[in-house]
């Protein structure tokens, strides 16, 4: 009988069935949110690469908090305010204080300032996000998300860790210029695809099977070269998509004809 009670009370559409649903993808946002408290501390204790690596972890979380949310029906305005505040601190705070202090430390104010560009634009970008999520079409991001932002600084860290090891000259120059561009690019008005209207169709999925398996080899082979390289082309992609657009506007808006001279008499 307590069987049949417990089932009947989580059945589908019961008060309980609803709120599991709603705690799956509140679970993951919360590894999101221990993951980006774990890199901070990580960033204290001078261990960047723990500190890179918990930054991507927590982009698979913040993946599939979004995903759970839409599979079981179960988004609600509690969920986009905790994601929102996870992701400040996982992909703004975070990434923030590991680019100060692996890289920017030694340019006094002007490393401060930079790095709270970068922190602050990711807020900005963050509440420009929730206050237009029911209006927009789901097919782009207006400007880059923050979490593709935090993606190219861990990745950039491991890169430089594993291929690069930039000295002590070249790195603060390099990563002052890489998170000025990410600032920019956050609070733009640049369109980047976010990819959520592929459709599976057909013969499309085994193309897409292909191509993702190839894909996930190839990071499995270099993961710092192909980290780096993924979420550095996905940065530069709305910029160069954007500028396709315009030259190909350009080319195709047809010349002014001249007005004829008169005759002279």
């Amino acid at each position: 009988m307590k069987g049949t009670a417990l089932r009947q009370s989580f059945a589908k559409g019961s008060k309980r069935h609803k709120a599991a649903m709603h705690l799956i993808p509140n679970l993951f946002t919360t590894g999101n949110l221990f993951c980006g408290v774990f890199a901070i501390l990580s960033v204290f204790n001078a261990n960047y690469m723990a500190a890179a690596i918990a930054i991507l972890v927590a982009m698979i979380f913040d993946v599939l908090d979004g995903k759970s949310a839409r599979m079981t029906n179960s988004t609600s305005h509690f969920g986009l305010e905790y994601d929102s505040l996870s992701d400040l601190v996982s992909f703004g705070v975070a990434p923030g204080l590991l680019l100060y202090s692996w890289a920017l430390s030694g340019q006094g104010t002007f490393g401060v300032a930079v790095m709270f560009a970068y922190v602050a634009m990711g807020a900005v970008r963050l509440a420009r996000f929730n206050s237009t999520a029911t209006s927009s079409d789901g097919k782009y991001f207006t400007g880059l998300a923050i979490p593709a932002a935090a993606g190219v600084v861990a990745s950039m860290v491991i890169f430089d860790h594993y291929i690069v090891r930039a000295g002590a000259e070249v790195r603060p120059m390099a990563v002052l210029l890489v998170t000025l561009v990410l600032s920019f690019l956050m609070v733009s008005t640049i369109k980047y695809r976010s990819f959520k209207d592929l459709k599976f169709r057909g013969r499309q999925h085994i193309t897409y099977l292909v191509w993702g398996i190839l894909g996930l080899v190839l990071v499995a082979a270099w993961p710092p070269v192909m980290l780096f390289v993924m979420f550095s082309g996905y940065a530069l992609l709305g910029p160069v998509e954007r500028l396709i657009g315009m030259m190909s506007k350009l080319a195709g808006k047809p010349k002014r004809e001249q007005p004829a001279s008169e005759p002279k008499s």
